[in-house]
This record gives structure tokens, sequence and C-alpha cells, in this order.
């Protein structure tokens, strides 16, 4: 990989990591319209690592309390805190594991350019549809509570969680974008749009964790050559790159919405329809 080649696609994976119009799609994309040879197993662990980095660090100062109200839930037997937000990670997972688990050598079949042109419309409209009914819904319920913002990460109920977790397992088909489908259905139920991306950024931990160790587990298997400065500035230009991401898209969610990323979904769709079809 040349230099330009790690600059980009680490930016690319930061970037698209955490807004809803799929980084799995853009991953994909990127190499064809360049004709760059495809960047290994090592560098995507890479990058996948440096955003981990950043949601990490970025929740910092959440993760340690979800993590001892949830061990306290344990030793209590009943819920304390944030043990509930804690225990919906935990449930909101396990479909979209049990999906990658199952099914991820079926989604490979499903990495090419039209089936992302069609994820990319159809849960971009998808987007759109559940962002105007929760911001109706929210302006409904202000005619009768002034300070109502929505239902917010910490009044989850297993309802919630569930449908969330379900959703979140269909980004296992390229240009669904994970982040996009549990703010989709974040919205859908209810939640408001920061609440519904704190939510999906929290439930991306453990499912990139996952992911990583199983890319580590592979790599560890393989017989390929790995250049550790490649590694080193894809982790770094991910990771940085993420977490602005991540702090810019939660601070400008309510002054922008959702719109900007539903009009880009669109047109990115209508351009791979015309390029491939």
């Amino acid at each position: 990989m040349d230099s330009i080649q790690i600059i980009v696609l680490a930016l690319v994976q930061g970037l698209t990591e955490f807004l809803p119009i799929s980084s799995s799609a853009h991953l994909i994309l990127v190499p064809k319209f360049f004709g760059w040879h495809d960047q290994g197993l090592a560098f995507d662990v890479a990058t996948h690592f440096g955003s981990l980095l950043a949601v990490l660090w970025y929740f910092r100062k959440d993760i340690h309390p979800l993590f001892v109200d949830w061990v306290k839930s344990i030793r209590l037997q009943q819920n304390t805190g944030d043990s509930v937000l804690a225990w919906g990670v935990i449930l909101g997972t396990i479909p979209a594991g049990l999906a990658g688990f199952l099914l991820n050598g079926y989604a490979e079949h499903l990495r090419n350019p039209l089936v992302i042109a069609s994820t990319t419309i159809i849960f971009g409209l998808l987007l759109w549809y559940a962002d105007s009914s929760s911001q109706k819904h929210i302006a409904l319920k202000k005619k009768d509570d002034e300070q109502f913002k929505g239902r917010s990460e910490h009044q989850l109920t297993l309802k919630i969680i569930l449908f969330i977790g379900f959703a979140q397992a269909l980004a296992l088909i390229p240009g669904t974008s994970r982040s996009g489908i549990t703010i989709t259905a974040a919205l859908l139920m209810g939640m408001s749009r920061k609440a519904s991306a704190r939510l999906s950024f929290l439930l991306s931990i453990p499912l990139i964790l996952a992911a990583s160790l199983l890319e580590i587990v592979d790599l560890g298997q393989s017989a390929v050559h790995i250049s550790w400065l490649d590694i080193f500035w894809g982790t770094s230009l991910a990771a940085v790159s993420a977490y602005f991401c991540i702090h810019y898209f939660i601070k400008l969610l309510d002054s922008v919405g959702m719109m900007p990323f539903i009009v880009y979904r669109l047109g990115l769709g209508i351009v791979l329809f015309w390029l491939f079809f």
C-alpha cells in the first residue's frame, strides 16, 4: 500500500464507521473507484481497532459507571443506576453477533455495487421516515410538556432494545450501515436523535471488539507479510478521524438533523446505479 491509499482508507473507515452512511460500503467502493488492490485483512483490523479506540475514549466517562452498575445489578439481582443501559447494550448485541457468526459467509456474496446501491437508497428512505416521524412525535408531546425531547438511552425497555438489536443484525448486508439502522430503529421507538446516536455508538463497542478479535484470529492463521508502519498509520488516522466524527456528529445532530446523510445516501445510490447497472 502506498501512503495515499493508507491515508484515504483510514480516513474513510474513521469518518464512516459512526455516520449513518455505511463504512463497509465505502471500504468496498473506494478501492473499486481508484483501481486499488484489496487492502488486506491486517489493515482492516488496524482501522477497526482505531475506530474502537475512538469510541472507547469518547465514552470513557460513561463506560466505567455502566460496568460498575452492571456488576452491582448481578450481585443485588435488581437494576441499579445505569444497569438497564448496560444490559441493553449486551442484549442488543446478541442478534447481530449471532447473525454475523451464522451468516457472514453468505454476506460475502452481497458485496457488489448494485446491492450496495439498493440498500443505500432503501435504508436512507427508512431513516428519513424514522427521523421525520420522531420529530413529529416530539413536537406533539411538547404541547403538553415543553421540556420533552424524546426518550433517552437511559429509558430503555426490553421491547425497545430487542427491536434495535434485531434491526442491527441487518447491517450484515453491505450498504445498510450499522449506525444507520440502529439510529433508525431507535428513532422509530421514540428516542431522541442524540439518544439514538449515543446508544448506537455504545452498541458498536462489543461488535467492533468481537469483529476485530475474529479478524486477528484469521490473521494469525494466515501467512501474510505485515507492514507495521502501515498498521500504525492506519490505526492512528482511523482513531483520530473517528473521534472527531463522533464528537461533531453528536454536537451538531439537533441543529443539522439526519437530512444531509439521507440526501448523501440517495445521491450515492443513484450514482452507483448509473455507473454499474
